[in-house]
């Protein structure tokens, strides 16, 4: 998959460095993953949340922060749309951003 951007990514881990090593586990793993469709993201996250507008919302760092990603399966493109805290992560709807 190509992911849409890493240094949104970085961005956050320079403010939130507790996050680091578990966006960088997580870009790795996106990068070489191949998602067609849902359950292959199910099969490796299992506590991955799906809602419209193919979004889907990742766990981080024990569930610490949120990643909102909108993932187009025919391009195998993930653009990240969001990363925060789960206070951050309450204000917004992941179906919009």
């Amino acid at each position: 998959m190509r992911v849409i951007s890493r240094k949104k990514l970085r961005e956050f881990w320079e403010h939130h460095p507790e996050a680091r090593a578990s966006l960088e586990s997580w870009f790795i793993d996106v990068k070489h993953a191949d998602w067609e469709k849902p359950d292959d993201i199910k099969s490796v996250y299992r506590n991955v949340s799906f809602v419209a507008n193919n979004r889907v919302v990742f766990n981080i760092k024990g569930n610490n922060f949120r990643l909102v990603a909108a993932i187009q399966y025919n391009y195998r493109i993930v653009y990240i749309r969001f990363i925060g805290t789960h206070q951050e992560y309450d204000k917004i709807n992941p179906e919009n951003i």
